[in-house]
């Protein structure tokens, strides 16, 4: 195992550049779908997850590029909202895909994501959230497919703060007819983002 071994006494000075947060890029990556033209995001940090949700979008007709912490997303293409399989599974950060993609296209297929082993982490309060704005959602084992002519918006309470859920009802909701309010929201940093 490595140490840290830390001296007090000595004043620390110097210039320490942060980079982006996975957790707060991702769900950008997600949003930019709702748009229809072009999108950067600075200081995108370049990870397993971030490429590969790059993939996954590129395969919904996303261009993406990335260069010197750049990421260029062009969305004037996207016209698939079915999410590829090979890439959802590999990912938990897939499920990011549901709301915008139903909202943007009327009509979302979700292979159940993949990812972190870090327990449960259902997308109960996502379809909850999606059902209340009106969209008809079928849930088998292995995925989910939801349905909308158009989103509308709704009072939806989460029964604990998820990010996720929180995440996606609010992109959602960005174009739903009329306004959404989500009580219980979950507030992190990457909410803000």
């Amino acid at each position: 195992m490595r140490k840290i071994i830390v001296e007090g006494g000595t004043p620390l000075k110097g210039i320490v550049t942060a980079s982006g947060a996975k957790n707060a890029v991702l769900p950008v990556i997600a949003a930019s779908l709702l748009t229809d033209g072009e999108c950067v995001i600075d200081d995108t940090p370049w990870l397993a997850d971030v490429e590969t949700l790059c993939k996954t979008v590129g395969e919904m007709g996303v261009k993406t590029d990335f260069a010197g912490g750049r990421l260029h997303i062009d969305t004037k293409g996207f016209n698939n909202p079915d999410v590829p399989s090979e890439f959802a599974r590999k990912m938990r950060a897939s499920s990011l895909l549901l709301g915008p993609v139903l909202a943007r296209c009327g009509r979302v297929f979700l292979p159940l994501p993949g990812g972190c082993a870090i327990g449960a982490r259902p997308l109960d309060l996502h379809v909850k959230g999606l059902e209340a704005m009106g969209a008809k959602i079928v849930q088998t084992d292995t995925h989910i497919e939801a349905f909308v002519g158009r989103l509308r918006g709704a009072r939806i309470y989460l029964d604990f703060p998820s990010v996720g859920a929180t995440e996606n009802i609010m992109m959602a909701a960005t174009l739903a007819e009329g306004q959404t309010v989500i009580e219980n929201a979950a507030s992190e940093p990457e909410i803000v983002d």
